[in-house]
């Protein structure tokens, strides 16, 4: 258990910690938790929940990622990743909906880190997450418009087409206050932290607005004139639940946790990446899952990783967990003292800085550089976009994954072949003296049920008037239980045959399965030979003895 979790932070402190360091630690979690206010609201508001879930999962799960996490400066919280899942959860399920599929989804994840996974996440292909961080961005786009323009719009579609048709035959009633509210924020969102380096633009633009439309009272709506009251209290919810809905939940509450994983560990990477530092992925893992557990309790919605303010808490001089958990007490305050302050935001002021946030999660350019790639690619990438903007998240992650494991064992079965050995070529020119009668094969490639079937229908046509038959085995990696049922199967047909089989090369791991599964004995333990040499020898004796019957 200890290698499995072994939090960063106790491995800091027991490196030693300084007051110096702590300096350090200290602004930039300040940063950070001013970086993280304006987003904490607006991913809340994106997901159908109240603006004040945001800012307790960004506390709660930003605490809880800090203490227990296995990086020195991933920064937890509600991320845009989670917004199109959260908010089809709380349309369908409504809120205790949501608490019920967060937490097992932080049980998922748990188990995810104890079954040491947190290596196989991070081969999710690149196509597939470019696929469906696109499609979230569009559809955070999208979500935005009505606030962005205005609108007086009370019954939204879900869908994606339905809900363009309802904002093009609405357009007519653009506020154009708040369309200028848009604009302005997304100005100084993108540019205002070039001005100011320290702070972001996004806080700036929440400010100023906010300032400004109060001061002249603009015609807009408000966080407070939709949702009223921003609470500044925390206290302990627990949802209603039946066991036998439980079933409702599982697939919610699975795209949760693969999401979950993927963003958090990918935001680690990008961590190590720019520290020089690395994490340990199963121990973030299970850091993750405690934190989806626990927040729900407390009012929270589901979090995990957040790259850019990972990013941001590194560039500011972070050097420990300790910046985190500065970041979560900052916004502690900050919802404890300014919650009635931040319920007078505007609501367009919102948009446009999920506006921003949809483009720079867009990944754009690597979209367009996979559509120049392989057509494998292309369509791992355009299958997983298209079922995200017009099916289901959910969904498009799932056949994502099983279309790309697909089209990966396709392109693995290509690479699965045999083919004959000339014997005067070069490399057996020290076994020239090879009698006629005995014929070598190389298989090549794992002998996996991907390329079972095609191994199994060469292996039955090479034996021809073969009397001993050598495979090299020298390049496969392993064999799985449908490669063993097929060779089972052609090793049968050639003692029906009456042809000798000698396996030559055979990796330790692969001879071992084959030990196993009773085919060393089928075969002969002494015909499966640790090199060519050998296998001649051998070859050459079985020769001999069907020789020998045959005269008899």
């Amino acid at each position: 258990m200890n290698s499995i979790f072994k939090p960063k932070l106790f491995v800091v402190l027991k490196q030693g910690y300084n007051f110096k360091i702590f300096q350090k630690d200290l602004f930039a979690g300040l940063i950070v938790g001013v970086v993280a206010l304006p987003l904490a609201i607006a991913f809340a508001v994106a997901s159908g929940v109240s603006p004040e879930k945001g800012l307790i999962t960004a506390v709660i799960a930003g605490l809880i990622v800090s203490l227990l996490g296995g990086s020195r400066f991933q920064i937890g919280g509600p991320t845009g990743a989670f917004v199109v899942i959260v908010y089809g959860i709380v349309q369908k399920y409504g809120l205790d909906g949501l608490m019920i599929s967060t937490i097992m989804a932080g049980l998922m994840l748990v188990g995810f880190g104890l079954l040491r996974l947190g290596v196989i996440i991070k081969y999710v292909p690149h196509p597939l997450v470019v696929g469906f961080t696109s499609g979230i961005a569009l559809i955070i786009f999208s979500t935005q418009v009505k606030d962005a323009l205005g609108l007086q719009l009370t019954d939204i579609p879900t869908d994606f087409i339905s809900k363009w048709i309802t904002y093009f035959s609405q357009f007519s009633q653009t506020n154009f206050t708040a369309l200028g509210i848009t604009a302005v924020t997304i100005v100084l969102a993108v540019y205002g932290g070039r001005i100011f380096k320290k702070v972001p633009g996004s806080f700036w633009a929440i400010v100023l607005v906010t300032v400004v439309v109060n001061f002249f009272a603009l015609p807009v709506q408000t966080i407070q004139s939709v949702f009223g009251e921003i609470p500044n209290t925390i206290h302990l919810q627990t949802p209603h639940f039946e066991w036998s809905s439980i079933r409702n939940y599982i697939q919610p509450a699975f795209t949760i946790a693969i999401l979950g994983a993927i963003e958090s560990l990918l935001s680690a990477v990008v961590a190590d990446g720019m520290s020089g530092g690395s994490h340990r992925s199963n121990t973030e893992l299970i850091a993750q899952g405690i934190a989806n557990i626990f927040t729900p309790f407390l009012g929270g919605m589901p979090a995990t990783g957040a790259i850019a303010r990972t990013a941001a808490n590194i560039k500011n001089g972070a050097r420990t967990p300790i910046a985190g958990v500065v970041h979560a007490v900052t916004l502690l305050l900050i919802m404890l003292v300014f919650s009635k302050w931040a319920a007078l935001i505007p609501m367009s002021c919102l948009a446009g800085i999920l506006i921003v946030v949809a483009y720079n999660m867009s990944e754009w350019r690597s979209f367009l550089a996979i559509l120049k790639g392989s057509h494998y690619d292309i369509l791992v990438l355009l299958i997983t976009f298209l079922l995200t903007v017009f099916v289901d998240l959910t969904i498009a992650i799932e056949v994502g994954m099983v279309f790309s494991a697909m089209l990966f064992m396709q392109r693995m079965s290509k690479l699965s072949n045999i083919e004959t050995v000339d014997i005067d070529n070069d490399i057996l020119e020290n076994y020239s003296n090879i009698p006629k009668g005995i014929d070598i094969y190389e298989i090549t490639g794992p002998f996996f049920f991907g390329a079972a079937q095609s191994y199994k229908e060469t292996l039955k046509e090479i034996a021809g008037e073969s009397k001993v038959l050598i495979l090299r085995m020298r390049h496969v990696p392993f064999i799985d239980a449908t490669g063993i049922r097929m060779f089972q199967e052609v090793i049968r047909d050639f003692k029906i045959r009456k042809v000798a089989v000698v396996l030559s090369g055979v990796r330790p791991e692969v001879k071992q399965t084959l030990k196993d599964c009773g085919l060393v004995d089928i075969i002969g333990a002494r015909l499966v030979c640790a090199n060519f040499g050998e296998a001649v020898i051998k070859a050459t004796e079985c020769l001999a003895e069907i020789n020998r019957m045959k005269i008899r």
